[in-house]
């Protein structure tokens, strides 16, 4: 597995992949998030509760998207994911750390964790001390594949809530949604169910 990203890795280099390039793919991109994500982000924030985003894409790309798409950041926010150096000229010429695919993306890729920067290729923002997160007992997971439950694995919590969102092959796919997480949110559902949850259990 490790393998076959590094080769992903290795042709976005050769490819010239550029900090320009990306912010006018994202610009470009019709990415809408779901309904209710800046209320539970807002939320969360308030109360100081970390929130991790896993994934085993590209920290850069994602960053980007929330700059533009959400056109604000959130400091309680850490990316876990893929990160990418650029030499002066903006061009990709390594990546940083180790690397996170899907079956990595969990307790033990935190030490990748970092927040959110302030500008694409920013290398400043040190990752954090996430003792204090792992240290944490209580998690609420959110997913959309069932693969996802294991981003939890690793962390000795105590209570967890995992949320499913089960957007395609719905008649197929449920009996086995339903069977792995406690909650499961069906047709691209809004995050409104999530955030009446967090406001339940976090008054």
């Amino acid at each position: 597995m490790e393998e076959w990203w590094g080769k992903t890795h290795g042709l976005l280099i050769e490819g010239g992949l550029t900090q320009e390039a990306i912010k006018k793919s994202v610009a470009d991109a019709a990415i809408a998030f779901r309904d209710g994500v800046v209320e539970l982000f807002e939320f969360l924030e308030a109360r100081d509760i970390p929130v991790l985003v896993f994934s085993a894409g590209l920290a850069d790309i994602i960053e980007e998207v929330f700059r533009q798409k959400l056109h604000r950041s959130f400091k309680n926010i850490k990316i876990v994911s893929n990160r990418m150096v650029f030499n002066e000229e903006g061009c990709l010429v390594a990546f940083k750390g180790k690397t996170i695919h899907v079956l990595n993306k969990n307790e033990h890729s935190l030490d990748m964790a970092a927040p959110v920067h302030d500008s694409l290729g920013d290398p400043n923002g040190s990752i954090d001390d996430y003792s204090l997160v792992k240290k944490r007992t209580n998690v609420l997971l959110l997913g959309d594949h069932i693969g996802d439950l294991g981003m939890s694995d690793g962390l000795n919590y105590e209570n967890r809530i995992a949320a499913g969102f089960l957007n395609t092959n719905i008649e197929k796919s449920l009996k086995d949604y339903s069977g792995a997480f406690d909650i499961v949110y069906l047709n691209d559902a809004s995050m409104r169910g999530v955030v009446e949850l967090v406001s339940d259990l976090c008054p």
